[in-house]
C-alpha cells in the first residue's frame, strides 16, 4: 500500500465574492485536521470580521493582502507569511488594485462551523 497520496482536483469551493478557492486538503478530503487551499482574491475583495478556532498560515505567492487582525492593520505582499492563532479577532480584504494569491493552511482544517464570521455591521 502506497504511503502517499496525491491531489490533482482540488475542491473548487463555490463563492459568490469573485475569491478563488481551490481546497486541496481538509474537510472536502476527509483531512479534519488540516486544511492547505489555494486562493485568489480578486482586487476591492472583503469579507466579514471572524473569530477562528483554528490557526491560520497565510503565504502571499503575489500580490497583497491586507489582515485587520485585533484591529490592528497588517499588510503582507509576495513572499511574506504569517500566523494567525485561534481567538483572535480578523478581517481578511485586498484593497488593492491587483489580485492577491496565495496559500492557506488551518489547524485544525477550515469549515464554516469554527470560523465564527460576524453579519456584516457589526463591530
Amino acid at each position: 500500500m502506497k504511503k502517499y497520496k496525491i491531489q490533482q482536483s482540488p475542491f473548487v469551493v463555490p463563492t459568490t465574492d469573485g475569491k478563488l478557492i481551490e481546497e486541496h486538503w481538509g474537510n472536502s478530503t476527509g483531512n479534519a485536521n488540516v486544511s492547505i487551499a489555494h486562493m485568489v482574491a480578486p482586487p476591492d475583495w472583503s469579507e466579514p470580521h471572524q473569530t477562528p478556532e483554528f490557526d491560520e498560515f497565510t503565504y502571499i505567492i503575489s500580490g497583497k493582502k491586507q489582515f485587520e487582525i485585533d484591529g490592528e492593520i497588517v499588510i503582507l505582499e509576495k513572499g511574506s507569511s504569517i500566523l494567525i492563532e485561534r481567538g483572535a479577532r480578523i478581517r481578511y480584504s485586498n484593497p488593492f488594485s491587483e489580485p492577491c494569491e496565495y496559500l492557506a493552511i488551518c489547524l485544525p482544517a477550515f469549515s464554516m462551523e469554527l470560523v465564527n464570521r460576524e453579519e456584516e455591521g457589526v463591530n
